[in-house]
Parts: structure tokens; sequence; C-alpha cells
């Protein structure tokens, strides 16, 4: 695969370059991982109250993973996920030994607030997330801690955004809802998972 370059976004305390046209044919890939997945909708509890998640998920991985009170076992990668995986790691210069698949249906799925900092992540996670399918805007603010500005990022088809560094430490990332008519999308969130949960 001859070499990429991407673009630094350039952001105080965080470490994310956008990879754009990575696949070559990313409407292939959407209809082969949308086939292969089994999505499941699954219900997260937050201060109390269960909810059903606003999109469709799947977790591909050598190891058992949780986050927001759900453990996923581990289910080997699908043959298109391992060809996603092989270049992502690649472009990201890091083995992944697990994927969150996200299916948004439309406007309406979304991923709330959160930063991919579980324990068995390690301390500075690099996390490869492509996108397939409809563009979508990543919003990111600063935790708390943290004196940054709030932006945004969109994620169009065929595309990988790499965080690594202090990106988790200090930020927390969403995929909002939209009012406007988008078509479906799929993202694969590619990390090493150090320890089973």
């Amino acid at each position: 695969m001859p070499q990429m370059s991407g673009r630094e976004l350039g952001i105080v305390g965080a470490d994310i370059t956008l990879f754009e046209n990575v696949f070559p044919d990313p409407e292939r890939l959407f209809r082969d991982v949308e086939t292969e997945a089994d999505w499941r909708r699954e219900n997260i509890t937050l201060f109390g109250r269960t909810h059903a998640m606003p999109r469709l998920i799947c977790w591909m991985g050598e190891k058992s993973y949780r986050y927001s009170g759900l453990t996923h076992p581990p289910a080997p990668f699908t043959p298109a996920v391992r060809q996603i995986a092989e270049m992502a790691a690649e472009i990201a210069k890091t083995d992944f030994n697990g994927v969150l698949l996200n299916l948004y249906r439309d406007g309406r799925d979304s991923m709330g607030w959160h930063a991919d900092d579980e324990a068995s992540l390690g301390s500075k996670p690099v996390i490869a997330s492509v996108s397939l399918g409809a563009m979508r805007r990543m919003r990111f603010k600063p935790k708390k801690h943290f004196d940054g500005v709030a932006f945004g990022i969109d994620l169009p088809n065929g595309s990988l955004l790499v965080m690594k560094g202090d990106t988790q430490t200090n930020w927390l990332h969403a995929v909002s809802k939209t009012r406007k008519t988008v078509g479906s999308r799929i993202n694969l969130t590619f990390r090493e998972i150090l320890e089973d949960a």
C-alpha cells in the first residue's frame, strides 16, 4: 500500500489526523460489512434509567470488551472487517485486536458524548475510526479539567480518523442527531485491548 498522508488537525491537547479516500471501493465495503456483521440493538443504563441505544452495534475482537456497563464477548473479524483492519493498522502504525462497529441507520441515530478511555485500552490508546457510507460530523469538546475550544469535523465515506496521544484524556467526542436527510453510515473504531473485560 502506498504511503498515505493525512491532515493533522493541530488541536491542543490532542493528536488527531484525518486520512481521506483510504479505501478504493467504500461502497462495496459498506455492503460487505453491513451483511457480515451480527448487528444488535443494546440497552444502556444512564443515571438509573434504561434506554435503547440510538444505533445498532457489533463487537469483533480477540478479547472481550466492556464499556458503559456492557460486556461484549470475543467474536472473530469477518473477511471485510479484517481487510479494513489491515489497512487501518498500517496507516495508524498500530496492531489492533478489536473493533466496535456502529450502524447509523439515518440522522436520528447518534452517539453521545464519551471518551475511549476504558482501563483495558491503556493510558494513551490509538483509536482508528473508519467511516463508510453517509458523511456525518464528529464533534469534540474538552473535558472539564482541560481548557480547549469545541470543534467538529466531517467524516466522509472511505475516510480514516486516527486519534492518539492525549486525545482521550483531554477530549470527549460525539456524533449528534441531525434533521438533515442522510443515508446510513457504518463506523468501525479499531483499538488494542490490553486485557479482557
